[in-house]
């Protein structure tokens, strides 16, 4: 059945295509190609901020960039934790792992490295959303 959807200003639904990705990167990469599944931790890690834009109300550029992004909501007064240092790092699969490429394939190591890097990002948005909803009472 599919699952309920939310008009495209809630983050709500930014945060549950955030967690689609998330179980894509996680999937058992047996026979799948790992930048495919980097790519959704990208992804995973992307939309989750996104979410914290429009829970704050703050316009964001439509960009794959996860520094820039972090560094906008940083100085809208956000507190960007320490750890989300390795997640700007995901931004190099926003492009290099998006279409076939001379560049050296994604190992194992990377993948999992992409997979903590997005679980972090992603638990860090859905706990600020859901902050904020309890703070407003809904």
């Amino acid at each position: 059945m599919p699952r309920e959807r939310f008009p495209p200003d809630d983050p709500g639904e930014w945060l549950q295509r955030a967690r689609t990705n998330l179980r894509l990167v996680k999937t058992e990469p047996s026979d799948l190609d790992l930048e495919e599944l980097c790519f959704n931790a990208q992804q995973a890690a992307e939309k989750s901020i996104k979410a914290v834009f429009i829970a704050r109300g703050i316009a964001f550029p439509f960009v794959h960039d996860l520094a820039s992004l972090l560094s906008l909501l940083e100085q809208a007064g956000e507190v960007i934790p320490r750890t989300f240092d390795d997640a700007e790092w995901l931004t190099t699969f926003a492009g290099r792992s998006r279409y076939p490429s001379d560049d050296e394939p994604v190992t194992a190591s990377e993948h999992g490295r992409a997979v903590a890097s997005a679980e972090t990002v992603v638990a860090w948005a859905e706990a600020w959303v859901a902050s904020l909803r309890a703070e407003a009472g809904g």
